[in-house]
């Protein structure tokens, strides 16, 4: 099965330390060898990398390691082939627009017969479940919000209730992103860690690699990393309950009832 790696800050940070880890399980590690993606929002823009190659063996996965983008959002993917060939147009993660803004989408899990109904402009380019499961989100937020971009308030009852839906047909672990907000959800395994003062060391799992970022943070710094499975050894990793839809922005978790 496929795996996600998440982040989301209070200012824009770079994730090499945490993708030089989350890299290596696309074919040293573990056996996502079926492509990978990235995308950084930066301001209204967003940066898409995308390879079918396996991330251990992609240029543009080493590009992006030792290339310190900064971004308040992240999403990447690395990909285990189970609906749809390996290709280019079946690597996560997707984009599209809506409301004037990129909306993000990487997904982990099988969804068994899924065939929403895509009446509307958002139509998938690949064969994925997941690319699918992106469109009918964004199709139904569309239809429920046709005019303007709704507060977050009124937009969360309707997305948690469009993943209830997704979830009847399998496994849906999701990160999606607007670039202001990074939604969360878990089906099966989604953890988060949020690196806030007092910094301290972190040693990756799968390199051996040690950052101390009390060298290279403020103390005003705040960064939320949501990953698969943990990516460090030495820091309190918390899973997300089974059917949460969590959301964060500015490295921490919004608690709200809608």
């Amino acid at each position: 099965m496929c795996q996600l790696l998440g982040m989301n800050c209070n200012v824009p940070t770079d994730i090499c330390f945490s993708f030089e880890g989350f890299c290596a399980r696309g074919g040293k590690t573990d056996e996502h060898i079926d492509g990978w993606g990235i995308a950084f929002f930066e301001h209204l823009g967003c940066r898409v990398f995308l390879d079918d190659n396996p991330s251990i063996k992609s240029p543009i996965a080493q590009l992006v390691k030792h290339y310190p983008i900064k971004s308040k959002n992240v999403i990447a993917h690395i990909r285990k082939a189970t609906y749809g060939k390996v290709g280019l147009e079946n690597c996560h993660p997707f984009q599209r627009e809506l409301w004037g803004n990129y909306w993000v989408f990487a997904h982990n899990g099988d969804l068994h017969n899924f065939e929403p109904p895509l009446h509307g402009s958002y139509q998938p380019v690949g064969t994925t479940d997941s690319e699918k499961a992106f469109c009918y989100i964004l199709e139904t937020l569309r239809h429920s919000f046709p005019q303007e971009k709704p507060l977050l308030n009124e937009l969360y009852p309707v997305l948690k209730s469009i993943t209830k839906t997704i979830s009847e047909y399998g496994i849906f672990n999701y990160l999606l992103s607007n670039g202001e907000y990074l939604f969360t959800h878990s089906t099966t395994n989604l953890y988060y860690f949020i690196r806030q003062a007092p910094f301290a060391t972190a040693h990756l799992i799968d390199e051996d690699i040690t950052v101390d970022f009390r060298s290279v943070t403020d103390d005003s710094d705040r960064v939320a990393v949501i990953a698969t499975m943990p990516l460090t050894d030495n820091e309190q990793w918390v899973k997300v309950p089974t059917g949460q839809l969590l959301v964060f922005k500015n490295g921490d978790v919004i608690n709200f009832s809608p």
